[in-house]
C-alpha cells in the first residue's frame, strides 16, 4: 500500500474512534445516570445529528472543496478530541452529555467525508480498494473502544474515552503533515462553488442510484453496531456489563475491517458495484436468519453475527466510489459530505426504534433492519447489472 493512504487509513481509525467511545461506556452509563436502556439511543443520536449538520454544512457551502481537506480534517480531529475528553471529564447526565456527544459529531463530518477525499486525491485510479481500507479502518475505530475497554477490564468508564480523544489528536497531526494528494484540486480558473450547486449531482443516474442504495445501507449499518451488544446478551452469547461482553462487541463490529479489506481486493475484479450487491445480499440474509437462532448452538450464532458484521459494512466504500465517479470531480468533496448527510438522517431513525424496541422484540429486532438491505439491492440494481468497472 503506498505510503499515503497507510497514514490516511491510519489516521481514520484513530479519529473515528470517537464515534462510539460513549457507547463503549453504555452499562456504566445507564447505571450512574440512572437511565433507561433506550437514552443510549439517544446519545449515539447526538452524535449522528452532529454529524449530519457538519455534513450538510460542509456539502451545501462547498467547503469541502473550498480550503484543503487535509486542513479540515486535522481541525476536526482536534476539536472532536476536545469536546469527547469533556465528555469523559465533565459529563454527568443527558443534559451535559448530549451536547457534547453532538459536538463530537459535528466534528466527525470533518473528518470522515474528507478522509475519503483525501484517499481519492492520492489513488483516484484504484478509489474503490483504497476506499476499502479506509472504511475498513472506520470499522475498526467504530470498534476500538469496545476493545480498549476490554483491554482495560477494572478502569474506569473514562479512560477508553480518553484514550479515544488521544488518538483523536494523533490523526490530526499526522493528516496535517501530509497534506493532500495531487489528484482532484481545483484549477485556478475554476468557478466558484454556488450554494447548493452539489444537489445537481442526484440528477445523474449513476449517483443517484449509488446514494439510493447507500441510504438502504444506512437504515441497517449503525443500528446494527448499537445493538451488537444487545443482540449478544439477546443471543445468550454475552452477560451484562461482563468484559467478555465488551470484546465479543469488538470482535463483531471489527471484523467489518476484514470485510471491507475483502471486498476492496474483490473490487478489482468483480467491480464496485457487483461487490456492494454482494454485501448486501449477505447482510439481508443475515438479517433474516438472526431470529431463527434462539435454539441454535452457540458456534451457529457466532458463525451469523460474524458474517454479519462482516458484510454489513463491506459495501460502504463502494457506494463512495461508484458516487465520486458519478460526479463532476470539483465536487466530489460536497457530494460525498452531502451522501454521508442524508444517509446518517436515515440512521437516527432505525437507531431510535431499535434501542427502544429490542427489549420487546429480542432477536426479532433484527427484522426492522432487513428492509434497508433489501432497498439498497434494489436501487443498486442498474449499476450491477452493467458490465464490472473495475474498484
Amino acid at each position: 500500500m503506498q505510503r499515503s493512504i497507510l497514514i490516511i487509513v491510519v489516521a481514520q481509525l484513530f479519529g473515528t474512534s470517537l464515534w462510539f467511545s460513549a457507547n463503549s461506556a453504555a452499562d456504566d452509563l445507564l447505571r450512574q445516570w440512572q437511565l433507561p436502556p433506550a437514552e443510549i439511543g439517544t446519545l449515539t443520536n447526538a452524535v449522528q445529528l452532529g454529524f449530519i449538520c457538519g455534513t450538510l454544512l460542509l456539502a451545501l457551502s462547498g467547503l469541502a472543496d473550498r480550503y484543503a481537506a487535509s486542513r479540515i480534517f486535522a481541525v476536526s480531529a482536534v476539536g472532536g478530541a476536545l469536546a469527547n475528553g469533556a465528555f469523559a471529564l465533565f459529563a454527568d447526565g443527558l443534559a451535559s452529555g448530549v451536547p457534547l456527544r453532538f459536538l463530537v459529531g459535528l466534528s466527525l463530518a470533518g473528518i470522515y467525508p474528507l478522509g475519503m477525499k483525501l484517499v481519492v486525491s492520492w489513488e483516484p485510479q484504484r478509489a474503490g480498494a483504497a476506499l476499502a481500507w479506509l472504511v475498513g479502518m472506520l470499522t475498526l475505530g467504530s470498534a476500538l473502544p469496545h476493545g480498549i475497554r476490554w483491554l482495560g477490564t477494572g478502569a474506569a468508564w473514562q479512560a477508553a474515552i480518553l484514550v479515544s480523544s488521544g488518538l483523536a489528536l494523533l490523526a490530526a497531526a499526522m493528516i496535517h503533515r501530509l497534506g493532500d494528494g495531487p489528484h482532484l484540486q481545483r484549477r485556478n480558473n475554476a468557478p466558484p462553488l454556488q450554494l447548493g450547486r452539489v444537489l445537481h449531482c442526484f440528477t445523474r443516474p449513476a449517483f443517484r442510484a449509488s446514494a439510493l442504495a447507500y441510504f438502504g445501507h444506512q437504515w441497517e449499518l449503525y443500528a446494527f453496531w448499537t445493538l451488537v451488544p444487545a443482540l449478544l446478551l439477546q443471543a445468550g452469547l454475552a452477560a451484562p456489563g461482563s468484559s467478555h461482553g465488551a470484546g465479543a462487541a469488538f470482535a463483531v463490529v471489527g471484523i467489518g475491517a476484514l470485510g471491507c479489506i475483502a471486498g476492496g481486493v474483490l473490487s478489482r475484479t468483480a467491480g464496485s458495484a457487483r461487490v456492494a450487491a454482494l454485501a448486501l445480499a449477505l447482510s439481508a440474509t443475515c438479517c433474516l436468519l438472526f431470529p431463527f437462532t434462539v435454539d441454535a448452538p452457540n458456534w451457529a450464532k457466532w458463525l451469523l453475527l460474524l458474517l454479519w458484521g462482516a458484510s454489513v459494512v463491506a459495501d460502504s466504500p463502494h457506494f463512495s466510489a461508484l458516487s465520486a465517479r458519478a460526479c463532476p470531480p470539483e465536487m466530489v468533496g460536497s457530494a460525498l459530505a452531502l451522501q454521508n448527510a442524508l444517509g446518517f438522517a436515515i440512521t437516527m431513525g432505525s437507531i431510535q426504534l431499535g434501542t427502544r424496541l429490542v427489549g420487546d422484540w429480542g432477536t426479532h429486532i433484527a427484522w426492522l433492519l432487513l428492509p434497508g438491505p433489501l432497498l439498497g439491492l434494489l436501487a443498486l440494481r442498474p449499476l450491477w447489472r452493467e458490465a464490472p468497472e473495475r474498484g
